[in-house]
């Protein structure tokens, strides 16, 4: 029964591997195709620009509460009392800024990157659509779903530098 389904199944390939070998094939990254567009990259300086001062005040936040968790370790035994639970209320509170102001930046970087998604994908879509009608390909994967795959088999750049044409 094994010896049967084996040549049932080499005969199937067999029999499918012409078929196959008419068909145009390609492969895209579309998330590469996404991120290497010229409005992705605009979009990015314009995050920079936008959230930057945010994220230097952050940096900035985290600094200042390593500095007094440095001064802690360092001489925490050696300070007084009062002065050592001083640094440690400061410490925490400087914690919490960190905790509230990192997750404010997230929550506002993550809204803006899905308003630049929401605008780029039917672009996106179109330039696909575009190179796949040009090339007449028959199937098309994405690139994470293949192992390796020959340079001119991947549509990726074709379809950013469409992508980019398209206003």
């Amino acid at each position: 029964m094994r010896k049967l389904t084996q040549l049932v199944l080499l005969a199937t390939v067999l029999a499918a591997t012409p078929a196959f070998a008419d068909m145009k094939i390609a492969v895209l990254n579309y998330q590469m195709a996404l991120l290497e567009s010229d409005a992705a990259k605009a979009y990015a300086v314009d995050a920079e620009k936008k959230f930057g001062p945010q994220l230097n005040k952050l940096k900035t936040l985290e600094s200042s509460a390593k500095g007094i968790q440095d001064r802690l370790v360092a001489g925490g035994d050696k300070m007084a009392q009062p002065e050592r639970e001083r640094l440690e209320l400061e410490f925490k509170q400087k914690a919490r800024d960190f905790q509230f102001q990192s997750k404010e930046l997230n929550e506002a970087k993550a809204v803006a990157d899905r308003e630049m998604l929401k605008q780029l994908k039917p672009k996106l879509d179109q330039a696909v659509e575009e190179v796949i009608k040009k090339g007449a390909y028959d199937l098309v994967f994405e690139r994470g779903a293949v192992i390796d795959v020959k340079p001119q088999y991947d549509v990726t750049r074709q379809v950013i530098e469409r992508m980019n044409q398209l206003k």
